[in-house]
């Protein structure tokens, strides 16, 4: 059954004019076209959508999600390897929340943060392809050196720091300021020194990170819910990103 470009935005949160584009370069044509002009999507056409989104998941451009869909055109193969990938993904977060949970009642209760139980489901290497894809194998080497050189307890004080800027974030867009206020822009400010502070940031080291780097990386969370999932979800994510470009225009 054709189901209606409007309804097909409806059910997948996005817009009309966001299938159009995707129709318009390529990456989604549509089943059919009616003599109105509106566009249809049948069965096929909702799968590789889908296919479509988890790759957008993933970080990958339009480009890269184009040249994976045209080298993987057994769709029930791709899409049983990306479900794999998902239950991993899954399991890690899952870990990543006892971990969490286990630090904040060590601090709420005053007891003894275990170092050796903070960091399970943290393994930065699982972004190791991507990381290499979005900013070369160079910026991955680097800031592996850098996490791998440091000590339990300055790894649990980066990820202290990292939270803390984190829930400074969440909390800023819950009071509802203006994302290019002053507060705002201290924050955008606290990002820009603590992305200036891991070797392998492009631009990092004294200048900071470059005005294009700053950018993209605050699209980025808006775009991928790994990322906004750390600044309160996408509401949430969006209000950093514009605070984020606000900096970037005005500073750098």
């Amino acid at each position: 059954m054709d189901r209606s470009i409007q309804e097909i935005a409806r059910l997948v949160g996005t817009t009309s004019r966001t299938l159009r584009h995707y129709d318009d370069i390529g990456l989604l044509p549509p089943s059919r076209v009616g003599g109105n002009g509106y566009r249809y999507y049948d069965d096929d056409t909702l799968v590789r959508l889908q296919r479509i989104l988890l790759l957008r998941d993933l970080g990958l451009g339009l480009p890269a999600i184009a040249d994976v869909l045209d080298r993987e055109e057994d769709a029930e193969h791709a899409l049983r390897s990306h479900l794999e990938w998902l239950h991993r993904e899954q399991d890690r977060l899952a870990r990543q929340i006892a971990s969490v949970e286990r630090t904040i009642d060590a601090l709420e209760g005053g007891e003894r943060l275990m170092a050796e139980q903070m960091f399970d489901g943290f393994d930065h290497t699982a972004y190791r392809e991507e990381v290499e894809e979005r900013w070369g194998k160079d910026a991955y080497a680097k800031g592996d050196a850098w996490w791998r050189s440091m000590s339990d307890d300055e790894k649990a004080a980066w990820q202290r720091r990292a939270a803390a800027l984190g829930g400074d974030w969440i909390a800023a867009h819950e009071r509802g300021i203006d994302p290019a206020g002053d507060e705002a822009q201290a924050l955008a400010q606290r990002h820009f020194e603590w992305l200036r502070a891991i070797p392998g940031t492009p631009g990092g080291g004294e200048d900071g990170p470059t005005k294009e780097y700053f950018l993209g990386l605050a699209e980025m969370y808006v775009a991928d819910e790994r990322f906004g999932a750390n600044y309160g979800g996408r509401e949430g994510a969006e209000f950093v990103r514009d605070a984020m470009t606000v900096y970037a225009e005005r500073r750098l």
